[in-house]
Protein backbone atom coordinates (compact mmCIF):
# COMPACT_ATOMS: atom_id res chain seq x y z
CA UNK A 1 0.00 0.00 0.00
CA UNK A 2 2.82 2.20 0.85
CA UNK A 3 4.92 1.74 -2.55
CA UNK A 4 2.39 3.80 -4.44
CA UNK A 5 2.79 6.32 -2.62
CA UNK A 6 6.72 6.16 -2.64
CA UNK A 7 6.50 6.10 -6.36
CA UNK A 8 4.14 9.21 -6.69
CA UNK A 9 6.22 11.03 -4.62
CA UNK A 10 9.72 10.15 -6.43
CA UNK A 11 7.51 11.15 -9.61
CA UNK A 12 6.61 14.69 -8.79
CA UNK A 13 10.13 15.26 -7.72
CA UNK A 14 11.59 14.36 -11.16
CA UNK A 15 9.24 16.11 -12.54
CA UNK A 16 9.41 19.57 -10.73
CA UNK A 17 12.99 18.97 -11.09
CA UNK A 18 12.54 18.53 -14.70
CA UNK A 19 10.53 21.66 -15.42
CA UNK A 20 13.05 23.65 -13.60
CA UNK A 21 15.44 21.51 -15.74
CA UNK A 22 14.16 23.12 -18.71
CA UNK A 23 13.07 26.82 -17.79
CA UNK A 24 16.94 27.08 -17.54
CA UNK A 25 17.45 25.29 -20.99
CA UNK A 26 14.92 27.78 -22.49
CA UNK A 27 16.16 30.87 -20.82
CA UNK A 28 19.56 30.09 -21.70
CA UNK A 29 18.19 29.28 -25.21
CA UNK A 30 16.58 32.57 -25.46
CA UNK A 31 19.60 34.58 -24.24
CA UNK A 32 21.12 32.64 -26.92
CA UNK A 33 18.97 33.08 -29.58
CA UNK A 34 18.60 36.92 -28.95
CA UNK A 35 22.17 38.04 -27.93
CA UNK A 36 23.12 41.27 -29.39
CA UNK A 37 20.23 41.92 -31.27
CA UNK A 38 17.08 44.52 -30.64
CA UNK A 39 15.15 42.18 -28.77
CA UNK A 40 17.87 41.34 -25.96
CA UNK A 41 16.22 43.66 -24.04
CA UNK A 42 12.86 41.61 -24.20
CA UNK A 43 14.60 38.40 -22.54
CA UNK A 44 13.64 39.50 -18.71
CA UNK A 45 10.23 39.70 -19.66
CA UNK A 46 10.29 36.04 -21.01
CA UNK A 47 12.09 34.72 -18.93
CA UNK A 48 9.63 36.08 -16.22
CA UNK A 49 6.79 34.50 -18.02
CA UNK A 50 8.21 30.83 -18.34
CA UNK A 51 9.29 31.26 -14.66
CA UNK A 52 5.68 31.84 -14.03
CA UNK A 53 4.14 29.25 -16.03
CA UNK A 54 6.68 26.30 -14.82
CA UNK A 55 6.44 27.39 -11.10
CA UNK A 56 2.85 27.10 -11.38
CA UNK A 57 3.21 23.97 -13.12
CA UNK A 58 5.33 22.33 -10.23
CA UNK A 59 2.81 23.81 -7.55
CA UNK A 60 0.62 21.90 -9.50
CA UNK A 61 1.80 18.71 -9.55
CA UNK A 62 2.91 18.58 -5.98
CA UNK A 63 -0.96 19.72 -5.25
CA UNK A 64 -1.95 16.86 -7.47
CA UNK A 65 -0.01 14.38 -5.96
CA UNK A 66 -1.09 15.03 -2.60
CA UNK A 67 -4.47 14.61 -3.68
CA UNK A 68 -4.13 12.02 -5.38
CA UNK A 69 -2.35 10.32 -2.44
CA UNK A 70 -4.86 11.23 -0.21
CA UNK A 71 -7.49 9.48 -2.40
CA UNK A 72 -5.51 6.34 -1.29
CA UNK A 73 -6.59 5.75 2.33
CA UNK A 74 -9.91 5.94 3.62
CA UNK A 75 -8.72 8.16 6.19
CA UNK A 76 -7.77 11.05 4.65
CA UNK A 77 -10.39 10.70 1.37
CA UNK A 78 -12.98 12.56 2.61
CA UNK A 79 -10.18 15.71 3.96
CA UNK A 80 -9.40 14.96 0.08
CA UNK A 81 -12.73 15.42 -1.20
CA UNK A 82 -13.41 18.03 0.40
CA UNK A 83 -10.41 20.36 -0.50
CA UNK A 84 -11.28 19.72 -4.34
CA UNK A 85 -14.61 20.92 -3.48
CA UNK A 86 -13.45 24.54 -1.69
CA UNK A 87 -10.72 24.83 -4.75
CA UNK A 88 -13.43 24.07 -7.24
CA UNK A 89 -15.86 26.52 -5.66
CA UNK A 90 -13.42 29.02 -5.24
CA UNK A 91 -11.84 29.24 -9.02
CA UNK A 92 -15.61 28.97 -10.36
CA UNK A 93 -17.16 31.27 -8.46
CA UNK A 94 -18.13 34.59 -10.18
CA UNK A 95 -15.38 36.87 -8.31
CA UNK A 96 -16.42 40.22 -10.76
CA UNK A 97 -19.13 41.06 -12.36
CA UNK A 98 -19.40 44.11 -15.25
CA UNK A 99 -22.67 44.46 -16.81
CA UNK A 100 -24.53 41.51 -17.39
CA UNK A 101 -21.34 39.03 -16.97
CA UNK A 102 -19.83 37.65 -14.41
CA UNK A 103 -16.47 36.35 -14.47
CA UNK A 104 -14.60 33.65 -12.05
CA UNK A 105 -10.55 33.40 -11.08
CA UNK A 106 -9.80 31.12 -13.87
CA UNK A 107 -11.73 33.35 -16.66
CA UNK A 108 -9.77 36.10 -15.58
CA UNK A 109 -6.21 34.17 -15.07
CA UNK A 110 -7.55 33.06 -18.66
CA UNK A 111 -7.59 36.82 -20.15
CA UNK A 112 -4.76 37.95 -18.11
CA UNK A 113 -2.72 35.21 -19.62
CA UNK A 114 -4.20 36.09 -22.91
CA UNK A 115 -2.88 39.71 -22.69
CA UNK A 116 0.78 38.82 -21.79
CA UNK A 117 0.85 36.65 -24.62
CA UNK A 118 -0.33 39.36 -26.52
CA UNK A 119 2.03 41.90 -25.76
CA UNK A 120 5.03 39.20 -25.82
CA UNK A 121 3.71 38.50 -29.38
CA UNK A 122 3.63 42.19 -30.36
CA UNK A 123 7.26 42.80 -29.42
CA UNK A 124 8.30 39.97 -31.61
CA UNK A 125 6.46 41.58 -34.24
CA UNK A 126 7.92 45.08 -33.61
CA UNK A 127 11.53 43.45 -33.66
CA UNK A 128 11.34 41.89 -37.15
CA UNK A 129 9.11 44.92 -38.26
CA UNK A 130 12.60 46.85 -37.18
CA UNK A 131 14.96 44.47 -38.74
CA UNK A 132 13.17 43.82 -42.09
CA UNK A 133 11.40 46.90 -42.86
CA UNK A 134 12.28 49.97 -40.44
CA UNK A 135 15.94 49.24 -40.76
CA UNK A 136 15.79 48.97 -44.62
CA UNK A 137 13.77 52.47 -45.06
CA UNK A 138 17.12 54.36 -44.63
CA UNK A 139 15.30 56.22 -41.48
CA UNK A 140 18.01 57.12 -38.50
CA UNK A 141 18.10 54.90 -35.30
CA UNK A 142 15.89 57.84 -33.44
CA UNK A 143 13.05 57.79 -35.99
CA UNK A 144 13.04 53.69 -36.06
CA UNK A 145 12.71 53.81 -32.57
CA UNK A 146 9.52 56.38 -32.81
CA UNK A 147 7.88 54.56 -35.07
CA UNK A 148 8.48 51.50 -33.34
CA UNK A 149 7.00 52.51 -30.17
CA UNK A 150 4.29 54.35 -31.90
CA UNK A 151 3.22 50.75 -33.23
CA UNK A 152 3.75 48.63 -30.34
CA UNK A 153 1.08 50.73 -28.39
CA UNK A 154 -1.43 50.98 -31.54
CA UNK A 155 -1.01 46.81 -31.99
CA UNK A 156 -1.40 46.51 -28.16
CA UNK A 157 -4.26 48.66 -27.50
CA UNK A 158 -6.48 47.21 -30.55
CA UNK A 159 -5.30 43.43 -30.05
CA UNK A 160 -6.62 43.91 -25.68
CA UNK A 161 -9.85 45.32 -27.40
CA UNK A 162 -10.24 42.39 -30.01
CA UNK A 163 -9.23 40.02 -26.92
CA UNK A 164 -11.75 41.63 -24.52
CA UNK A 165 -14.54 40.87 -27.40
CA UNK A 166 -13.58 37.69 -27.97
CA UNK A 167 -13.51 36.74 -24.02
CA UNK A 168 -17.60 38.16 -24.17
CA UNK A 169 -16.97 40.91 -21.94
CA UNK A 170 -19.46 44.16 -23.17
CA UNK A 171 -17.29 47.29 -23.51
CA UNK A 172 -19.58 49.34 -22.77
CA UNK A 173 -19.47 48.24 -18.79
CA UNK A 174 -15.61 49.12 -18.83
CA UNK A 175 -16.78 52.61 -18.06
CA UNK A 176 -17.47 51.52 -14.49
CA UNK A 177 -13.29 49.79 -14.60
CA UNK A 178 -12.64 53.68 -16.27
CA UNK A 179 -14.03 55.49 -13.02
CA UNK A 180 -12.37 52.97 -11.00
CA UNK A 181 -8.96 53.58 -12.56
CA UNK A 182 -9.57 57.34 -13.00
CA UNK A 183 -9.85 57.41 -9.07
CA UNK A 184 -6.63 55.11 -8.35
CA UNK A 185 -4.89 57.46 -10.76
CA UNK A 186 -5.90 60.33 -8.84
CA UNK A 187 -4.76 58.55 -5.67
CA UNK A 188 -1.83 56.32 -6.42
CA UNK A 189 -0.90 56.35 -9.87
CA UNK A 190 -0.27 59.79 -10.38
CA UNK A 191 3.75 59.14 -11.32
CA UNK A 192 3.08 56.24 -13.22
CA UNK A 193 0.55 58.23 -15.32
CA UNK A 194 2.97 61.20 -15.48
CA UNK A 195 5.80 59.39 -16.66
CA UNK A 196 3.89 57.75 -19.18
CA UNK A 197 2.10 60.77 -20.41
CA UNK A 198 6.37 61.95 -20.65
CA UNK A 199 6.87 59.29 -23.14
CA UNK A 200 4.20 59.47 -25.58
CA UNK A 201 5.72 63.43 -25.42
CA UNK A 202 9.06 62.34 -25.47
CA UNK A 203 8.33 59.83 -28.81
CA UNK A 204 6.04 62.51 -30.30
CA UNK A 205 7.99 65.51 -30.04
CA UNK A 206 11.46 63.81 -29.88
CA UNK A 207 13.67 66.33 -28.08
CA UNK A 208 15.77 63.38 -27.55
CA UNK A 209 16.02 60.11 -29.27
CA UNK A 210 17.60 57.18 -29.37
CA UNK A 211 21.28 57.80 -29.91
CA UNK A 212 21.28 61.27 -28.69
CA UNK A 213 24.21 61.70 -26.24
CA UNK A 214 22.65 63.95 -23.63
CA UNK A 215 23.19 65.19 -20.34
CA UNK A 216 20.36 65.71 -17.61
CA UNK A 217 21.34 66.46 -14.00
CA UNK A 218 24.68 65.14 -13.78
CA UNK A 219 23.81 62.20 -15.56
CA UNK A 220 25.41 62.20 -19.03
CA UNK A 221 25.11 59.31 -21.52
CA UNK A 222 23.65 57.85 -24.75
CA UNK A 223 19.91 57.08 -24.89
CA UNK A 224 19.47 53.40 -25.44
CA UNK A 225 15.76 53.06 -25.37
CA UNK A 226 12.74 55.07 -24.46
CA UNK A 227 10.03 53.23 -22.83
CA UNK A 228 6.57 53.60 -21.81
CA UNK A 229 7.21 54.97 -18.13
CA UNK A 230 11.45 55.31 -18.35
CA UNK A 231 14.29 55.99 -20.29
CA UNK A 232 17.41 54.09 -20.39
CA UNK A 233 21.34 55.71 -20.61
CA UNK A 234 24.46 54.19 -21.41
CA UNK A 235 27.15 56.30 -19.84
CA UNK A 236 30.32 56.28 -20.98
CA UNK A 237 31.19 53.73 -18.10
CA UNK A 238 29.05 51.29 -19.67
CA UNK A 239 26.25 51.42 -17.12
CA UNK A 240 23.00 51.56 -17.74
CA UNK A 241 20.85 54.35 -15.64
CA UNK A 242 16.74 54.04 -15.47
CA UNK A 243 15.38 57.60 -15.63
CA UNK A 244 11.64 58.43 -15.65
CA UNK A 245 10.52 59.92 -18.61
CA UNK A 246 8.87 62.86 -16.53
CA UNK A 247 12.47 63.94 -15.46
CA UNK A 248 13.25 65.09 -19.19
CA UNK A 249 10.21 67.72 -18.78
CA UNK A 250 10.60 68.72 -15.70
CA UNK A 251 14.48 69.55 -15.68
CA UNK A 252 16.22 71.44 -18.15
CA UNK A 253 17.65 68.33 -20.65
CA UNK A 254 21.52 69.22 -22.87
CA UNK A 255 21.27 67.38 -25.54
CA UNK A 256 24.92 67.17 -27.72
CA UNK A 257 23.13 65.50 -30.90
CA UNK A 258 20.26 67.35 -31.58
CA UNK A 259 19.55 68.54 -34.82
CA UNK A 260 23.58 69.17 -35.24
CA UNK A 261 26.08 66.91 -33.60
CA UNK A 262 28.94 69.44 -34.17
CA UNK A 263 29.83 70.83 -30.49
CA UNK A 264 32.35 73.41 -29.75
CA UNK A 265 35.03 72.18 -26.74
CA UNK A 266 36.18 74.96 -23.96
CA UNK A 267 39.75 73.69 -22.52
CA UNK A 268 41.06 77.13 -20.09
CA UNK A 269 44.73 76.76 -19.04
CA UNK A 270 47.51 79.27 -17.31
CA UNK A 271 50.81 80.17 -18.65
CA UNK A 272 53.01 81.94 -16.31
CA UNK A 273 53.54 85.72 -16.46
CA UNK A 274 56.41 86.80 -18.72
CA UNK A 275 55.18 84.12 -21.65
CA UNK A 276 54.81 85.35 -25.14
CA UNK A 277 50.48 85.26 -25.59
CA UNK A 278 51.52 85.44 -29.69
CA UNK A 279 53.92 82.29 -29.18
CA UNK A 280 51.22 80.25 -27.09
CA UNK A 281 48.38 81.13 -29.58
CA UNK A 282 50.33 79.93 -32.38
CA UNK A 283 52.17 76.63 -30.33
CA UNK A 284 48.19 75.78 -29.45
CA UNK A 285 46.14 75.94 -32.11
CA UNK A 286 48.77 74.22 -34.36
CA UNK A 287 49.04 71.13 -31.69
CA UNK A 288 44.87 71.10 -31.43
CA UNK A 289 44.65 71.19 -35.26
CA UNK A 290 46.64 67.90 -35.81
CA UNK A 291 44.26 65.67 -34.06
CA UNK A 292 42.30 63.30 -36.17
CA UNK A 293 38.63 64.49 -33.54
CA UNK A 294 39.29 68.20 -33.85
CA UNK A 295 37.69 69.84 -36.93
CA UNK A 296 39.51 71.73 -39.09
CA UNK A 297 36.26 73.88 -39.61
CA UNK A 298 35.83 75.70 -37.99
CA UNK A 299 39.14 75.83 -37.23
CA UNK A 300 40.47 76.08 -33.55
CA UNK A 301 40.63 79.32 -31.43
CA UNK A 302 42.91 80.49 -28.61
CA UNK A 303 41.04 83.33 -26.22
CA UNK A 304 42.54 85.14 -24.14
CA UNK A 305 40.49 85.31 -20.84
CA UNK A 306 42.46 87.98 -18.84
CA UNK A 307 45.10 88.27 -16.17
CA UNK A 308 44.91 85.73 -12.82
CA UNK A 309 46.37 86.00 -9.75
CA UNK A 310 49.48 83.63 -11.04
CA UNK A 311 48.90 83.02 -14.10
CA UNK A 312 47.72 84.67 -17.93
CA UNK A 313 44.35 82.67 -18.19
CA UNK A 314 43.51 81.53 -21.83
CA UNK A 315 40.87 79.29 -23.27
CA UNK A 316 41.39 76.56 -25.98
CA UNK A 317 37.82 76.00 -28.24
CA UNK A 318 37.38 73.40 -30.71
CA UNK A 319 35.15 71.64 -32.73
CA UNK A 320 34.06 68.23 -32.66
CA UNK A 321 31.51 66.20 -34.65
CA UNK A 322 31.61 63.10 -31.80
CA UNK A 323 30.35 64.93 -28.46
CA UNK A 324 30.01 61.46 -26.90
CA UNK A 325 34.07 61.45 -27.05
CA UNK A 326 34.36 64.93 -25.59
CA UNK A 327 35.75 63.45 -22.45
CA UNK A 328 38.52 61.37 -23.96
CA UNK A 329 38.92 63.97 -26.62
CA UNK A 330 39.51 66.76 -23.50
CA UNK A 331 41.93 64.44 -22.12
CA UNK A 332 44.21 64.26 -25.57
CA UNK A 333 44.65 67.44 -25.69
CA UNK A 334 45.32 68.10 -22.17
CA UNK A 335 48.05 65.89 -22.73
CA UNK A 336 49.09 67.27 -26.50
CA UNK A 337 49.12 71.04 -24.77
CA UNK A 338 51.16 69.92 -21.45
CA UNK A 339 53.83 68.33 -24.31
CA UNK A 340 54.11 71.59 -26.62
CA UNK A 341 54.11 73.77 -24.00
CA UNK A 342 57.18 71.85 -22.21
CA UNK A 343 58.86 71.60 -25.75
CA UNK A 344 58.69 75.56 -26.06
CA UNK A 345 59.66 75.90 -22.80
CA UNK A 346 56.69 78.08 -21.71
CA UNK A 347 56.01 77.16 -18.17
CA UNK A 348 52.38 76.13 -16.36
CA UNK A 349 52.31 77.90 -13.07
CA UNK A 350 51.16 77.17 -9.60
CA UNK A 351 49.24 79.30 -7.42
CA UNK A 352 51.94 81.54 -5.50
CA UNK A 353 52.08 84.40 -2.89
CA UNK A 354 54.25 86.62 -2.06
CA UNK A 355 54.87 87.44 1.43
CA UNK A 356 56.44 90.76 2.59
CA UNK A 357 58.20 91.30 6.62
CA UNK A 358 57.94 94.61 8.01
CA UNK A 359 61.68 95.65 9.53
CA UNK A 360 62.00 96.36 13.33
CA UNK A 361 61.85 95.21 17.03
CA UNK A 362 59.98 92.23 18.04
CA UNK A 363 59.04 92.17 21.58
CA UNK A 364 59.62 88.95 23.65
CA UNK A 365 59.64 88.28 27.20
CA UNK A 366 62.72 88.27 29.43
CA UNK A 367 61.96 84.16 30.01
CA UNK A 368 62.62 82.90 26.79
CA UNK A 369 65.65 85.79 26.03
CA UNK A 370 66.79 84.46 28.72
CA UNK A 371 66.56 81.08 27.66
CA UNK A 372 68.15 81.82 24.12
CA UNK A 373 71.41 83.19 25.55
CA UNK A 374 71.58 81.00 27.57
CA UNK A 375 71.24 78.03 24.76
CA UNK A 376 73.35 80.24 22.56
CA UNK A 377 75.87 79.64 25.08
CA UNK A 378 75.93 76.67 26.44
CA UNK A 379 79.17 74.32 24.80
CA UNK A 380 78.32 72.06 22.07
CA UNK A 381 79.46 68.54 21.69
Amino acid sequence: MLILPIIIILGAIALSWGLGMLRRYLSQILKQKLAGTDRESSTRGLDLFLAIILSIARISVWFASILYIADLFPESRAISQQTRDILSSSFTSPVLTLGRSSYSIINLSVLVALIFGLILLVKAIIGIFKVRVLSLAGLNRGAQEAIAVIVQYALIFIGTLVLLQIWGLDLSSLTILASALSIGLGIGLQNIAKNFGSGLILVFERPIQVGDFIEVGDLNGTVERIGARSTEIRTLDRVSIIVPNSRFLDSEVINWSHGNPISRLHLPLGVAYGSDPKQVRTVLVEAAGNHPKVLPSPSPSLLFKGFGDSSIDFELLVWTAEPDMQFLLKSDLYFLMYEVLNQHQIEIPFPQRDLHLRSGKVEISTQLESALIEFMQSPKD
